[in-house]
């Protein structure tokens, strides 16, 4: 039942054995097949669990999977293709891009600039404007 490993970053790959499959009738295309064959993968990895990630890459993923995961575990689903082969083989490249995703290190943070001169004088300039246009609408001196 293994394919090929699905790294997540560098050397880290989704450990084959810590991964649950399930396989259910899929909702999509198929014919006269569909009814008689699971095609739909979910496939469930036990993140709260897991050895395979390194602490602080596990205890990021916890914290921005947090919406996603149910008890520790996050679930993907795939029910795309009509082959229950390419469904597992789209719900681990999914769970994988998913984790790599979440364990990735933060952005640096932003760095603030000041506003250069010409883009304050722009607005300034488009202020004063809307004011001449709004105060040409007042009618004095129209009689």
């Amino acid at each position: 039942m293994s394919g090929p490993p699905y790294v997540i970053r560098g050397s880290v790959v989704l450990p084959e054995t810590e991964l649950r499959w399930r396989f259910s009738r899929s909702s999509g295309p198929g014919g006269q097949h569909v009814n008689t064959s699971d095609s739909q993968v979910e496939l469930r990895f036990d993140l709260a669990a897991t050895d395979a990630l390194p602490p602080v890459w596990k205890e990021r993923a916890l914290q921005r999977l947090a919406d996603r995961l149910t008890d520790g575990v996050l679930a993907v689903r795939a029910s795309e293709h009509r082959s229950q082969w390419r469904n597992r083989e789209t719900a681990a490249t999914r769970m994988a891009s998913l984790l790599a995703e979440a364990t990735a290190p933060p952005r640096p943070p932003r760095k603030p600039r000041k506003v250069p001169r010409r883009v304050v004088e722009r607005r300034l300039r488009t202020k004063r404007q809307r004011g001449d246009l709004k105060r040409g609408r007042q009618g004095r001196g129209w009689d």
